[in-house]
């Protein structure tokens, strides 16, 4: 046996790659990714898919006990029931079958639908539906779910409904798609037809429905299935219409929406049922407490409705009353369409445009405590967002309005805002922070705000009841702050972990967490012991359960080696201090899933070389396992390497970037080489790069495969000079590499770059002639002309990127007139000799596609 595995590892060091080949164009649609991996609750079970870039995909389901992988073809979203006895999934239509329907020009509502497919894991067998809209499965202790289908041509009226209609209304036209209330395991169901809305309780006791038919007059039938007792209760019939429908977690409360007009411009009110005491019908609670909404305002069926996790709170939008739409009276070619634009108007034309849709949908948030039957009216349009926090345990919430800095988006990218506190009880609010641009947190006992000062680069805290605030870190000898900051424009924060049971905040510097005493008293304390700081490692909190408040006492941290790029997972056991290092290795390790209630972990990780599939362990990452093979085809392929490299600029700076190296690299030969940037992308380094059609960068795998070497320098900024600075960085260092390295090919190289790298590549071939070809995507040729234009993303002007963010030139275009045309490739186009291409986009919502004309 030795002879024999020696034999074939030397086989395969030599002889096989004779067998391999180079990527090229049509090996695209056969790469795969790995997508949609979730964990059961035990960790026993692993679920993910598997799709080819173009083609039908694959579900996998993974038994970590006998190590058994069955596979379902076209299944996708697989999500495990609470105790794990089902896996639900979509089945996605045939790929071709879609592609089909869509060359016929088919309408996207009448394509080809997702089934719904329902793995009872037990039994080894599957329950498919057809059709699906949605489904919802509940997290509590039950077997049930629901499934709403799309309704069938010839269906018929239900015979519960039909029982709760006299005959005059079973002739109604059906407005609903068909509902299955569903039991996998017992096979137990009830179908409803006509189902317009319906929602589970969390713990899977209660499934509430709202139905309703269209005729001469529309019908609403709200009623709720008890899936202990199987009984269907019809608890409100009338004409009308409901678009909302909301239950506690404990399925004992019920809220609706409902409007009796017939018209467009219906007025919604908001109804509530207590299910534990059944007694009469829904309680009209706006129409009881009038008062507590504005005039000519209503309940809005836009809000989303929902009770506080305690069940104490439902929560509801209102907005101003809808209005008919008047009469159109005039003929197409009598109407003009107008935008007038008004120095004094909050947000530009076509910002306010962006947001047309947003804006008519708006809802101001509003509570109604059920046991006290008050209504407190919380969001107003000077408070148009308000922040809930569903597990909140005060009484109050955190509120916040942009309305006096709406103007200055234009010029200034900070993005400011100013906090109130709002006591949802009194509807009271506070105003307690005035022009915050950055992190600010109310602390789950709701006595502290935690908030970042950009001014001053230092976090604080305000005590709710003393209403005074404490400095915590402006004294302190570590920076909070980006030092790496290069816009012009205040430095961001690097983030908080969260606050401790024992009310205190926890906080990251570059490299280690600090926890701080809000009162101030106590000295901050840093939970890492500085070894982040020591190790040049960055630890960053992983929150592995959604529902916790606080931060628990056994953290796991996401650690990356800021000079090697390793990355992995570290213990800090918060009581004492002690820290553990549980893996770290040479790739880019994602960050993992638990099993709910087992110390079960599933994550992925992956270098240029790897790609990245999924791997499982248990708490101590030291037995892993890998459960996925995403692309086993790799390995006929020429693949290509990567590693760092230094060198320092001509202005004196020390800089890292990538040198990717060709697939069978022989140092005694001259490669051809691409030079390709951004800002910085040496964190890069363990990134996989899948094949595949890109938008217009280039794609290191293809060229690698090919027989090409592709640089990546860093780019550091100084302000007022972003095209010198990338002309010092990327030139001096493809110069250094062509000093320390033979085998490259000065003759012949590339340089690309895609929007601000395409702004960069245009400049650069301005100054030197040193690249034998050029290709820049959607650059900015004109600094004159960009600064005054519109982002058509999102309607901003460009003025703020020019002014403080990106493109880094620090002033006005009256201010820096000569920095903006030093600056511009147009002004020295004709200074180019190098042969460009230019690919530019006519939709492109970040830069004009006429910067690439000019």
């Amino acid at each position: 046996v030795f002879y024999i595995a020696v034999f074939i590892s030397v086989f395969s060091g030599t002889g096989f790659s004779q067998t391999q080949r180079p990527i090229d164009h049509s090996d695209y649609d056969d790469w795969k990714t790995l997508s949609k991996q979730t964990i059961s609750s035990e960790g026993k079970l692993i679920s993910y898919v598997i799709n080819p870039f173009k083609g039908d995909g694959w579900m996998y389901l993974y038994q970590s006990e006998s190590g058994e992988l069955d596979s379902l073809f076209r299944g996708s979203n697989p999500k495990f029931s609470f105790n794990s006895k089902l896996l639900v999934y979509h089945i996605k239509p045939q790929f071709d079958t879609v592609r089909a329907a869509k060359l016929k020009k088919v309408k996207k509502e009448k394509l080809p639908k997702d089934s719904l497919g329902i793995w009872l894991i037990e039994d080894n067998r599957q329950i498919k539906f057809a059709k699906l809209k949605n489904y919802q499965l509940p997290e509590g202790e039950t077997d049930w779910m629901a499934i709403l289908l799309e309704k069938p041509k010839d269906s018929k009226p239900d015979s519960l409904i039909s029982d709760s209609l006299d005959n005059a209304e079973k002739s109604k036209e059906k407005s609903g798609d068909r509902l299955l209330i569903f039991n996998p395991i017992s096979s137990d169901s009830l179908w409803l037809e006509d189902v317009k809305h319906y929602t589970f309780s969390k713990n899977g006791k209660s499934c509430a429905i709202v139905q309703m038919r269209k005729d001469s007059i529309d019908s609403v039938l709200v009623s709720v299935f008890d899936t202990e007792k199987q009984i269907l209760d019809t608890l409100f019939f009338r004409e009308g219409a409901s678009e909302n429908i909301s239950l506690d977690q404990m399925g004992s409360q019920l809220a609706f929406t409902y409007s009796q007009d017939t018209g467009s411009a219906k007025v919604f009110n908001l109804y509530y049922f207590d299910l534990k005491n059944k007694k009469g019908e829904p309680l009209c609670i706006s129409c009881d407490n009038a008062t507590a909404i504005a005039e000519d305002w209503s309940v809005s069926k836009n809000g989303k409705l929902y009770f506080n996790d305690a069940g104490s709170e439902l929560y509801f939008g209102t907005a101003p009353k809808p209005e008919p739409e008047p009469k159109d009276t005039l003929t197409n070619d009598e109407k003009v369409s107008l935008d007038i634009w008004n120095w004094k108007d909050p947000y530009l034309q076509p910002h306010q445009l962006k947001q047309l849709e947003d804006e008519q949908k708006r809802t101001y948030t509003a509570v109604y405590f059920p046991k006290s039957d008050v209504i407190r009216q919380l969001a107003s349009p000077d408070i148009e967002r308000i922040t809930i926090h569903k597990k909140a345990e005060g009484d109050y919430s955190l509120a916040f309005s942009n309305k006096p800095y709406r103007q200055e988006l234009s010029w200034d990218g900070s993005g400011y805002r100013d906090y109130y506190l709002i006591n949802r009880s009194t509807g009271e609010r506070q105003k307690i922070l005035e022009k915050v641009a950055s992190i600010v947190s109310l602390s789950p006992d709701q006595k502290y705000v935690a908030w970042y000062a950009i001014a001053d680069s230092s976090w604080n805290i305000y005590n709710v009841k003393d209403q005074q605030s404490v400095n915590l870190t402006l004294d302190m000898d570590f920076a909070f702050y980006n030092k790496e900051n290069d816009v012009p424009n205040e430095a961001r924060p690097h983030g908080m972990a969260g606050w401790t049971e024992d009310k205190q905040l926890v906080i990251y510097d570059r490299y280690d967490l600090w926890q701080f005493d809000p009162t101030g008293k106590n000295e901050a304390r840093n939970l890492t012991n500085g070894m982040g700081r020591q190790k040049q490692i960055e630890f960053r909190y992983i929150k592995l359960d959604k529902e916790l408040q606080y931060l628990p006492n056994q953290m796991l941290l996401y650690a990356f080696v800021v000079k090697s790029k390793q990355s992995g997972f570290f213990s800090l056991d918060m009581k004492n201090g002690e820290m553990q290092e549980l893996l770290l290795e040479d790739y880019f390790v994602h960050r993992p899933l638990k099993a709910k209630d087992a110390e079960v972990f599933i994550w992925q990780k992956e270098s240029f070389q790897i790609y990245p599939d999924l791997y499982v362990s248990d708490s101590s990452f030291k037995e892993i396992n890998k459960i996925s093979n995403t692309n086993p085809q790799q390995k006929n392929y020429l693949w290509g390497t990567v590693e760092l490299v230094d060198w320092n600029t001509f202005d004196g700076d020390s800089l890292s970037g990538l040198l990717y190296k060709p697939a069978n690299f022989d140092p005694n030969k001259k490669y051809p080489m691409l030079v390709y940037f951004y800002e910085r992308y040496a964190d890069r380094l363990n990134v996989y790069h899948q094949p595949k059609p890109i938008r217009s960068v280039i794609n290191f795998t293809y060229y690698t495969s090919n027989g090409y070497l592709i640089f990546v320098p860093d780019i550091v900024y100084k302000t007022g000079y972003p095209g010198p600075s990338a002309f010092d960085c990327v030139v001096s260092g493809t110069q250094a590499m062509l000093n320390k390295y033979s085998f490259i090919d000065g003759e012949n190289l590339g340089i690309q770059g895609q929007s601000w790298g395409g702004y960069q590549t245009a400049y650069i071939i301005t100054q030197t002639n040193m690249f034998k070809a050029a290709m820049a995507g959607a650059p900015v040729s004109n600094m004159t002309r960009a600064y005054g234009g519109i982002r058509w993303g999102s309607g901003l002007s460009r003025a703020f990127q020019y002014e403080e963010t990106q493109s880094r030139i620090g002033g006005t275009l009256w201010e820096k007139r000569d920095l903006y045309i030093l600056n511009s490739p147009l002004f020295f186009a004709d200074q180019i000799q190098t042969p460009l291409l230019m690919m530019h986009n006519d939709k492109d919502g970040a830069v004009p596609w006429y910067q690439g004309i000019e």
